[in-house]
C-alpha cells in the first residue's frame, strides 16, 4: 500500500510577511492520517483551525489567502509547493500572525525544515485526485490572454510559459517543464524566488503590499538589471518560481494531484478558478489510492529526493 506522510518531529521557523512586513511564528507539527493540512491561528483568543481546500482560498492578489470565518493566512503558496514537492499529506501549521514568512523568497527553507524534522509514513493509504479528462480555464483575449490547463497523466508533470515584455525576464528561458516523478524539486524548483520590479514597488507600498519585501527575500528588476549581488540562482529561475507557485496553489485542493498541468501566464487567481473547475465537473476526476506501490506513477512510492 502507498502509505500517507507526516513528520517524524516538531519544527520551527520564525520570519517576517513580505507583504505585511510583520514578525510571524511558525511551528510545523506531525497531523494524524487524513487530517490533511492544516494551518491554526494561535494568535488568536481562541485558535482557529483552516483547513486547505479549493474552496477556503478567499483572496489571490499576489499571493494565496486561505481563511475560515474571519481568521485568514496569506502567502501559503511556497509552504505548501514544498510539501507537494515532498510528498508530504498530513500537517498542521500553528502561526503566530497573518502571512506565512517569506524566509528566502522561495521554498527551500521550507523544504530544509520539513527534510530536518523528517518523514514519517503512516497506516492509511494515500490518497491521490486523478484527472480523468482535460478541464481548462482562460481569461482575456489577444494580448491579454491567460489560460490553464489539466490533463490525464499517469504522474504529475507542470509546463508553465511566461510573458512579461520586459528585456531582462526576456533574456531568461521563458517556458520549463518539470516532471515530479523524473526530477528533483529541492534541487530543480524549490530555490527558485519570488520576484518583482522596481517600477511597480511604490504602487505596492501604497496599497500595503511588499512591506517585507527585499533583497535579501526577492529578485529585484529594475529596467536593465537584476539588482540582486548574487545574480539568479537559475538560468530560468522566474519561470521556474511560477512553477513553484502553481505547484503550491493546486496542492491546495488537499490532496496530490495525478495530472499535467500546464499554463500560459497563470497565477494565484486562475490556478484556483482550475481546481473549482475541476471539482464542479464530478466526471473529470476521481480519487484514487494504490494498493499495490508497483502500480503507483514512478518517484511516488518513497519521499522524493533530497538535494
Amino acid at each position: 500500500m502507498l502509505q500517507q506522510r507526516t513528520l517524524k518531529t516538531v519544527t520551527k521557523a520564525v520570519g517576517v510577511g513580505l507583504h505585511s512586513g510583520q514578525r510571524v511564528e511558525l511551528t510545523l507539527r506531525p497531523a494524524q492520517p487524513d487530517t490533511g493540512i492544516v494551518f491554526r491561528r494561535v494568535d488568536l483568543p481562541i485558535p482557529v483551525d483552516i483547513p486547505v481546500s479549493a474552496q477556503a482560498v478567499t483572496d489571490t492578489r499576489m499571493a494565496s489567502t486561505i481563511s475560515s470565518g474571519g481568521a485568514k493566512v496569506h502567502t501559503v503558496e511556497h509552504l505548501m509547493s514544498a510539501c507537494a514537492g515532498l510528498g508530504l499529506d498530513n500537517l498542521y501549521v500553528d502561526i503566530t500572525g497573518e502571512e506565512v514568512p517569506i524566509l528566502d523568497g522561495s521554498s527551500a527553507s521550507f523544504v530544509f525544515l520539513l527534510q530536518s524534522a523528517g518523514m514519517e509514513l503512516q497506516k492509511a493509504p494515500r490518497r491521490f485526485v486523478r484527472v480523468r479528462r482535460p478541464v481548462e480555464v482562460r481569461e482575456g483575449e489577444g494580448q491579454d490572454l491567460k489560460w490553464a490547463r489539466l490533463e490525464p497523466y499517469h504522474g504529475y508533470k507542470l509546463s508553465f510559459e511566461i510573458d512579461f515584455d520586459h528585456r531582462v525576464v526576456d533574456s531568461t528561458a521563458q517556458r520549463v517543464e518539470f516532471d515530479l516523478s523524473s526530477g528533483s524539486y529541492a534541487r530543480d524548483i524549490a530555490r527558485a524566488r519570488t520576484f518583482g520590479f522596481t517600477k511597480d514597488v511604490e504602487m505596492m507600498r501604497a496599497n500595503g503590499l511588499g512591506l517585507g519585501g527585499g533583497l535579501d527575500n526577492v529578485v529585484v528588476v529594475d529596467d536593465y538589471h537584476v539588482l540582486n549581488a548574487e545574480g539568479l540562482r537559475y538560468d530560468d529561475e522566474f519561470v521556474k518560481h511560477k512553477i513553484l507557485d502553481a505547484m503550491g496553489d493546486l496542492y491546495l485542493i488537499g490532496k496530490p494531484l495525478l495530472a499535467s498541468y500546464s499554463a500560459f501566464r497563470s497565477g494565484h487567481a486562475l490556478n484556483n478558478r482550475l481546481l473549482r473547475e475541476l471539482l464542479a465537473q464530478g466526471d473529470a476526476y476521481e480519487v484514487v489510492t494504490f494498493e499495490d506501490e508497483r502500480q503507483a506513477p514512478a518517484g511516488f512510492a518513497q519521499p522524493l529526493r533530497a538535494w
